[in-house]
């Protein structure tokens, strides 16, 4: 199993998350409201990535921080792949990529079976040849679902993955990844950590609900806002 070349002290840790949560609220990233997020949970609190992600100098800047951590220390490569899932994800596998010199890939999603979760599959060509080295990438963390469903799609085609990469845990640090194949709890490392609750739709668990806001879903519009 390949072990990453180093951990941050905790200063580089600090101005790396004060870094990414300037690149945030300098874009307007960071919004307050009423919001159903995609894992159908409610919070008063979006991210939305794309406000960030739609300026090439920044994704490059939040990438490098990845890719910094995945290289040895005559900055060789410890990682044969990136892969990320659609959409977000998919941006920053590729600007990852690129900067570590390695082909980049990703998964998209597709329905499961009936009473079944979606599951990620690499489609499109993209393989992964047994025994290489991954870096999995996304952009928000909440549940860690979309990296979850990309985990047996990795493992199934025998690839290693060495890290899974986020530019924001929004769960406080609580989230784990465990694959839901094998078992195995992969590392986890995110550039901003943020304790942003989240709630059951209703007004018993909602504040908002009981407070009768209608909730909207984020970047299902033009606007960014959708009723939900």
């Amino acid at each position: 199993m390949t072990t990453l070349r180093r951990t941050l002290d905790e200063a580089a840790r600090r101005a790396i998350a004060a870094r990414t949560e300037a690149l945030f609220r300098a874009s307007g990233a960071l919004r307050e409201g009423h919001f159903t997020l995609k894992s159908g949970r409610h919070s008063d609190a979006y991210l939305e990535k794309f406000q960030v992600l739609q300026d090439p100098a920044a994704t490059s800047e939040l990438c490098a921080f990845w890719a910094d951590g995945v290289r040895d220390r005559d900055g060789t490569p410890m990682v044969d792949l990136v892969a990320g899932p659609t959409t977000g994800g998919a941006m920053l596998a590729f600007e990852s990529g690129r900067q570590l010199g390695t082909p980049a890939i990703f998964a998209e999603e597709v329905a499961g079976a009936p009473g079944e979760a979606p599951r990620r599959e690499f489609r499109r060509g993209f393989t992964i040849a047994p025994g290489e080295r991954v870096l999995l990438v996304d952009d928000i963390l909440t549940t860690g679902g979309s990296l979850l469903a990309m985990i047996p799609a990795v493992e199934a085609m025998g690839g290693e993955i060495v890290e899974c990469a986020v530019i924001v845990d929004r769960s406080g640090g609580t989230a784990t990844l465990t694959s839901p194949t094998t078992g195995r709890v992969y590392p986890l490392r995110s550039l901003w950590t943020l304790e942003l609750p989240t709630y059951e739709p209703g007004p018993a668990s909602c504040p908002r609900c009981a407070a009768g806001e209608p909730a909207v879903k984020p970047g299902s519009s033009g606007t960014g806002l959708a009723p939900a």
